[in-house]
């Protein structure tokens, strides 16, 4: 006869081995950000310290980008399973052959900006100022503007991610974000103004999720997996951002309190989570209409091959039937 203890005991044992089984089942995957931790990655995470990754089987891993760090390199090297990337990096890297697909935007829009004073008008109005613009950007938007606004490389200089010079010059404006520089200003006592490139026609999502061709057709449940958890975690965190600034600030020491609110009331005030499409069909959401635009811009400032074939660059296949609405 098997005594009560020992029925108990088994029972425990058997617990035991199917919550190891759980645990094993959570499999394990990186995502390489654009840049040091901070609130523009905040729905990521959110869904770590939130638990949302773990219900859906995944042990996530979000890792800072900076200038340093070549996220596209790391995906291609198999030393990350996600990236954030900008459309644009994708579409010239499948240009190149590389095996890239986009498989989700956090972000409707691109929030990138051009930084000047308050006194300045426009910028139709930067003819007679230096401007300064980072690496990629001499690739992807400062041909754009060059050409709309009249500009030339003559009064493009480099922007190192100090804004000591703006601060030092009225005569310069620089690129940003406009959830993050002009807060920096605004601590300077500095008045500024920040001309969204998105309100005068720039189409590119920003930080959007990107993998491998070869993730997707060999794990498409981890990616739809991370693609549903990722977007849970956005809507998480514009509701309530407090359980993913405290991993935002282990992961970068450097961040403010300051910072992250107003980074968080510009995401907000902006809509850039929960307008345009993601109103309509979710958040994280991408249409085929959208990259199509996308791809025409680039063709038309010589930013992309016309033979590019760009429905390679991305796959909507993980993000229609989401609908996790704002």
């Amino acid at each position: 006869m098997i005594r009560g203890s020992s029925i108990l005991g088994m029972r425990w044992l058997l617990a035991a081995l199917l919550f190891a089984g759980a645990a094993q089942a959570q499999d394990k995957v990186n995502l390489t950000t654009t840049w040091f931790a901070q609130a523009e990655h905040g729905g990521f995470y959110q869904a770590v310290a939130t638990g949302i990754y773990k219900k859906h089987g995944l042990d996530v891993t979000v890792k800072m980008g900076g200038p340093q760090v070549n996220g596209v390199q790391l995906l291609l090297a198999g030393q990350t399973e996600f990236i954030q990337n900008y459309d644009f990096a994708v579409l010239q890297g499948v240009e190149k052959g590389f095996p890239l697909v986009t498989v989700a935007a956090p972000f409707q829009f691109d929030m990138q900006c051009v930084l000047a004073r308050e006194d300045v008008p426009s910028l139709a109005s930067l003819k007679e100022k230096t401007i300064l613009v980072a690496g990629t950007g001499t690739t992807y938007w400062w041909p754009w503007v060059k050409k709309k606004y009249g500009y030339t490389d003559a009064q493009m200089r480099p922007y190192t991610f100090n804004l000591q010079p703006f601060f030092n010059d009225s005569n310069i404006v620089q690129q940003a974000f406009v959830s993050s520089e002009p807060y920096q200003a605004e601590q300077k006592g500095l008045k500024t103004k920040c001309f969204m490139l998105a309100n005068e026609g720039y189409p590119p999502y920003t930080g959007a999720i990107t993998t491998t061709q070869k993730m997707v057709a060999e794990k498409p449940d981890l990616v739809a997996r991370f693609v549903r958890a990722s977007i849970e975690g956005w809507k998480s965190y514009m509701e309530n951002p407090a359980p993913g600034n405290e991993l935002i600030k282990k992961d970068n020491p450097n961040m403010s309190d300051g910072q992250l609110a107003y980074a968080m009331k510009k995401m907000k005030d902006l809509q850039v989570v929960t307008s345009g499409d993601a109103a309509k069909f979710g958040i994280g959401t991408m249409t085929d209409e959208h990259w199509k635009k996308v791809a025409d811009f680039m063709i038309e400032y010589g930013l992309l091959k016309p033979s590019t074939d760009w429905r390679k660059a991305y796959t909507l296949q993980f993000v229609k039937d989401v609908k996790v609405m704002p």
